[in-house]
C-alpha cells in the first residue's frame, strides 16, 4: 500500500511538472504571437529594431539580445540618421559592411541557426562589446530573404545548456523568418518613401518633405516652448554659373553646397532643397544667436569650398542667408500663423541680404514681432575666395 501511494505521488509530481511546462509553453506561445503581431505592424526601421531587441529579450527571457544587420551601401545608417538616430548609439545594434565575415561565422549553410557555447571573439560583432554571458550559450539566427543574407538575430543566455545542438528550434526559426520579412519590407518601404521625399540630385530632402516636417516641428515647439529657427539659403549668381560653365557645373555646385550645409547641421535639424538654387533648413531648439552662428559657419564653409569643374578650374561660390526664429513664449495672446510667418520672415531677410550685396547673413527677427524691413545686416559681406569669377551679372538679376 505504501509503495502504491509513493508511486501515485511520483506520477502526480510528474503530471504537475508536465502541466506546468504546458502552461509555461502556452504562455510563451502567446507572448511570441504578440511579438510577431507587433513586428508585422511596424513600418519604421528604428521602431522595428528597438522592438526586436526589447521584445525578443522579454518574450524569451534572455540575458542579452543583439541584432547584426548587413549594410554594405550604408543605406540603413542613412535611414536611421534621417530619423535623427545614431546607429552606433543604439544598444545591441550592429551595422556591418562585412557580409562575408558574418557568413563565415554562420558557416556554409547560412540558412540554419548556430546554437552552442558563447565565444568571446565573436561578441563584438554579434552583441555589444563584452555584453555576452561568459560561460553561457548563444543562438545566432540568420535573417535571409530570397537567398540574400540580411543579418542575424543573436540571443544569449547565462545558462550553458539553454542553446545547444539537437534542441528544437521551431520558435526560433519562425521568429527569424518573420523578422527577415519585416526587415525587407520595412527597408523597401523606407527607401520608397524617402525617394518620394528626396531631391534626387543633391540627396537632401525635397520641398514636399519640408512642408510636412515644418508643421510637425511647429506643433512640437508650441507644446514644448522651445525656439525653432529657419534659414533660407540661396546660391549667389547661380545663373552666371550655369551660363558661364554649363549646367553640369551648376549641378556640381548644387551637390557641393548641399553637402557643405549638411555638415554644419545636427541630426535632428531638417534640410531641404526648396527649389532651384535655394535651400531651407529648420534648426531645432535654436535661438536667434544660435541660428546666426550656424548660418555664418555654413556661409564660410561654402565660400571656402574647393568646387572644381572637369578642367580643374575652381568655381567661386557664395551664399546669402536669411534667418527667422519662432519663440512660442512671445506669441501668447497674438493671432499669428507661425509656419507662414516663419517662412515669410526668413524669405524677406534673404531678400535683404541679396539687396545689400550678397554673401552675407541677415537676421529677420522673431515671428509675431514687428519687423523692420530695413533692419541691420547681421554679418558683413565677404568677397568670394580666389577662383574663377564668372562675367558680371546683368542689373536686377538675383
Amino acid at each position: 500500500m505504501h509503495e502504491l501511494q509513493h508511486h501515485l505521488a511520483t506520477l502526480q509530481c510528474q503530471l504537475d511538472t508536465l502541466l506546468a511546462r504546458i502552461q509555461d509553453n502556452d504562455a510563451k506561445q502567446h507572448r511570441f504571437q504578440a511579438l510577431e503581431s507587433e513586428l508585422l505592424a511596424l513600418n519604421s526601421l528604428n521602431d522595428l529594431i528597438r522592438q526586436t531587441l526589447a521584445g525578443t529579450q522579454g518574450t524569451f527571457e534572455l540575458d542579452t539580445v543583439g541584432l547584426c544587420l548587413v549594410d554594405e551601401s550604408h543605406e540603413l545608417r542613412r535611414i536611421l540618421q534621417d530619423d535623427g538616430v545614431d546607429a552606433d548609439a543604439v544598444p545591441g545594434l550592429r551595422l556591418t559592411n562585412r557580409k562575408s565575415y558574418l557568413e563565415g561565422l554562420l558557416g556554409h549553410d547560412t540558412g540554419k541557426p548556430y546554437l552552442g557555447p558563447y565565444r568571446r571573439e565573436t561578441a563584438t560583432l554579434l552583441f555589444a562589446a563584452d555584453a555576452g554571458p561568459a560561460g553561457g550559450s548563444v543562438a545566432v539566427l540568420p535573417l535571409a530573404r530570397r537567398g540574400r543574407l540580411l543579418g542575424s538575430l543573436n540571443l544569449a543566455s547565462r545558462e550553458p545548456g539553454r542553446f545547444g545542438e539537437g534542441m528544437a528550434t521551431d520558435f526560433l526559426d519562425r521568429l527569424a523568418q518573420i523578422l527577415a520579412v519585416c526587415l525587407e519590407n520595412t527597408v523597401n518601404f523606407e527607401l520608397l518613401r524617402r525617394a518620394s521625399l528626396r531631391d534626387m540630385l543633391t540627396g537632401v530632402n525635397n520641398r514636399r518633405f519640408f512642408d510636412q516636417r515644418l508643421e510637425e516641428e511647429i506643433a512640437r515647439v508650441m507644446r514644448s516652448g522651445e525656439c525653432l529657427s529657419c534659414l533660407f539659403l540661396d546660391i549667389d549668381h547661380f545663373k552666371r554659373i550655369n551660363d558661364g560653365y554649363g549646367h553640369q557645373a551648376g549641378d556640381l555646385v548644387l551637390v557641393a553646397v548641399a553637402h557643405c550645409i549638411r555638415t554644419q547641421l545636427r541630426n535632428n535639424d531638417v534640410l531641404a532643397r526648396y527649389g532651384g538654387e535655394e535651400f531651407v533648413a529648420l534648426l531645432a531648439v535654436a535661438s536667434e544667436s544660435d541660428a546666426h552662428d550656424v548660418a555664418e559657419r555654413i556661409r564660410r564653409k561654402v565660400e571656402a569650398a574647393e568646387i572644381k569643374q572637369g578642367g580643374g578650374q575652381r568655381i567661386a561660390v557664395a551664399l546669402s542667408i536669411g534667418i527667422a526664429t519662432l519663440d512660442p513664449s512671445r506669441l501668447k495672446g497674438r493671432s499669428v500663423q507661425p509656419a507662414r510667418e516663419l517662412l515669410a520672415i526668413a524669405d524677406q531677410a534673404l531678400y535683404r541680404a541679396k539687396n545689400a550685396g550678397r554673401n552675407r547673413v541677415v537676421d529677420g527677427g522673431r515671428v509675431g514681432c514687428q519687423q523692420d524691413p530695413d533692419g541691420p545686416v547681421a554679418s558683413e559681406r565677404h568677397e568670394p575666395a580666389h577662383g574663377i569669377t564668372p562675367p558680371p551679372l546683368p542689373a536686377g538679376l538675383r
